[in-house]
This record gives C-alpha cells, sequence and structure tokens, in this order.
C-alpha cells in the first residue's frame, strides 16, 4: 500500500502533542501533513493536502470537527473524533459508526482505531461516510431539557430576557456575540460554539464561523462576482457571510 497522510486537529497543545507523539509510536509509516489548532486550520489542512486519515476533536474554535470532517470526507479521507463527550453521546457515536477516541486517549483504543483504518483503506473508500458523518451529527445535538429557551442579553443599561423563538440570527463580533430579533438586538458574551450546544439544529443552522441564523428566516443565498456566498433574510437588510464548509447544508435550496 501506498504511504498514508494525516492531520490532527486539537485546540488543546498538551492533547495534541500527546496524541501526536503516540500516533508516531503506533504507526510510524504514517505521514502527518499537519497539525492544527482549529476548525479553519483543518480545513485549510485539508484543501492543502488532502489527507487519508483526519484525527479531528469533535469541539474546535471557529468551525466544529463535526464539518471539518465533511470536508475531510469529501476530499476522500477517513475520520477518527477525540472527544469527552459523555456516555449519552458516545452512544451515539457507537449508533452512527463513525470511529472515536475518548479522551484521554488510552494507547490500547488508539491501536484498535489504526487497525480499522488500516482495514479501511485497504478496501477502498466507502460511500456513505457523509451520510454517516450528518446522522452522527443529528444525534449529537440537544433534545429537550437540553435546548435554551432564554437568553439574558444586555441592551444598554438593562438586561433583557429573550426568548430563544424571537432569535433571527446571531452573529460573532469580537469578543462578543450579537443576538438579532425581528425588531432589536443586544449583546452577549457567551461565545457561540457554547450556544450551539443548546439550539436545536433543525431549527438554527450554523453558516460561518461567526454565523449562526434561523433556518425559517432565510430567504436566499446568492453568490458574489468573486464566488463568496452570502445569506439574505425574509424582511431584513441583513447579508450574512456563508463559508465553503457549510455550503453543503444549502443542497437543494
Amino acid at each position: 500500500m501506498s504511504k498514508v497522510t494525516a492531520i490532527v486537529a486539537e485546540d488543546e497543545p498538551p492533547q495534541r502533542a500527546a496524541l501526536l507523539d503516540m500516533l508516531a509510536d503506533a504507526w510510524p509509516e504514517l505521514e502527518i501533513c499537519a497539525a492544527c489548532e482549529d476548525g479553519p486550520a483543518a480545513l485549510e489542512a485539508i484543501a492543502e493536502h488532502r489527507p487519508d486519515v483526519a484525527f479531528l476533536d469533535i469541539r474546535m474554535p471557529g468551525i466544529s470537527g463535526l464539518d471539518v470532517a465533511l470536508a475531510a470526507v469529501a476530499a476522500g479521507g477517513r475520520v477518527v473524533f477525540t472527544t469527552a463527550y459523555d456516555d449519552y453521546a458516545i452512544r451515539a457515536f457507537e449508533a452512527g459508526a463513525v470511529d472515536y477516541l475518548l479522551k484521554p486517549v488510552a494507547p490500547a483504543r488508539l491501536a484498535k482505531a489504526i487497525e480499522r483504518l488500516r482495514e479501511q483503506l485497504a478496501k477502498g473508500r466507502e460511500e456513505d461516510l457523509q451520510a454517516r458523518i450528518e446522522d452522527l451529527e443529528s444525534r449529537l445535538q440537544p433534545r429537550g431539557d437540553r435546548l435554551l429557551r432564554w437568553i439574558s442579553a444586555s441592551v444598554g443599561d438593562n438586561v433583557r430576557m429573550i426568548g430563544i423563538d424571537e432569535v433571527q440570527f446571531f452573529q460573532a463580533q469580537d469578543k462578543y456575540v450579537r443576538v438579532v430579533t425581528g425588531d432589536d438586538e443586544a449583546i452577549i458574551r457567551t461565545p457561540l460554539k457554547d450556544l450551539l450546544a443548546g439550539l436545536d439544529p433543525e431549527v438554527f443552522w450554523q453558516v460561518h464561523r461567526g454565523v449562526v441564523v434561523r433556518v425559517a428566516a432565510i430567504d436566499r443565498l446568492r453568490k458574489d462576482e468573486l464566488g463568496k456566498a452570502r445569506i439574505s433574510l425574509r424582511g431584513r437588510e441583513d447579508s450574512l457571510p456563508v463559508s465553503a464548509a457549510f455550503l453543503h447544508r444549502f443542497r437543494g435550496m
């Protein structure tokens, strides 16, 4: 078999270094093309190197490991997730038939994942990996009492309680996040990735590293003369960016 290439994406430097060391011991012939600290860097590495394997942390700054995984699969690669999720989420991984490594990564479990990867690479590419990742994404999303219902936001000198049903979109700006409703907006300090953990994925889509929008508020998607995608919202002048990593959400729109 020809040389196997890989990228590693993990936002915690000690865990990233530990995984690289373990891979060097367990799979010495594996060529690591890039070690990335966040989702956007991982996307760039995939576009540049088209690795055979991507070891991806689920929760990373900028873009989640799930969205990076879709790019890796589209480039013909395999995916192994690393996660610190609880038992509920581990059952979702197992049901979705996508390999994962529970943090802290155990050498024996890594060896098992490598064995599976070698078998899969020898067989050639499977056609349903994208469907499996999309299924996993839906299984990992919050349900019931895990969902956000209210947001406490600053409006001038006041704190306003905003019902999640009022929100049209969230947009990251510097250290803050804009919460925009149909007729008003406010500022919160909660990071966008933390908000995502409490939003219903059937109602809100992340369309950019800094934008989460209510699906029902989207009017249309357009591409400008440079090929950059943006969405317009019903009844609003706002035009929001859509990054390449999230264009798959608009298939058929």
